[in-house]
Parts: C-alpha cells; structure tokens; sequence
C-alpha cells in the first residue's frame, strides 16, 4: 500500500486544479523510482491518465497512486508527506524500507 498524508492530498488537488487537466477525473498520481541522486535511488512523481498492464493501483485518502511492480517493492508502505514550512521541502516520502536518505531527502537507498 502506498499512503498519501492530508497535507500532500490538499497539494494534489491543488496541482491538478491548477493544471486544468482533470475535468474527467482520470488523472493520477504517478510515483516511480529511478536510479540516481546522491543516494542511488531518487523518487519520480508524475500526474497521467494512461494506466499500464503492470501497475498497482492504491487508493489513500481520496488520491489515486499508481505505481510500476519494480517500483513498489521500495516504495510498499511509504507515506507521500508534503511540507510548506519554512524549509519549503516541498513533496517528500516518508520511506519505512530506505536505509539511508541523502540530506535533500530527494535520494535513498535500501
């Protein structure tokens, strides 16, 4: 499962509002991990409408997240948290299966 905090869902729904784009409601929220970044593995987020064969879909406070199966054995039981605090984080995963976090916290590794 993956889960999204209240903060990151109000972010969301702001972002797609902005954007104009889901009208339809067949928007979503793509989350991936790529190889890079300080420490090895970086998240990657993405709104699209094109599901794949191979996605797991979850649902978690009203987002729907959708992730590739490689991509998901990191990410299984991580939180998608925004902050907009002083720090301006911005989005940030709160990763239960990483390691180690690079100090931008934008890099991981298992």
């Amino acid at each position: 499962m993956l889960f999204v905090s209240d903060k990151a869902k109000d972010k969301v729904l702001k972002l797609l509002d902005e954007a104009d784009v889901n009208k339809t409601g067949d928007y979503f929220l793509r989350v991936s991990v790529v190889g890079g970044g300080c420490s090895g593995l970086s998240y990657k987020l993405d709104f699209d409408n094109v599901s794949k064969p191979a996605d797991q879909v979850f649902e978690d406070n009203g987002i729907k997240v959708v992730t590739d199966l490689k991509s998901f054995l990191y990410l299984v039981n991580t939180t998608l948290e925004f902050s907009d605090g002083l720090n301006g984080k911005g989005f940030y995963f709160s990763n239960p299966n990483a390691s180690r976090t690079c100090a931008c916290g934008e890099s991981f590794a298992v």
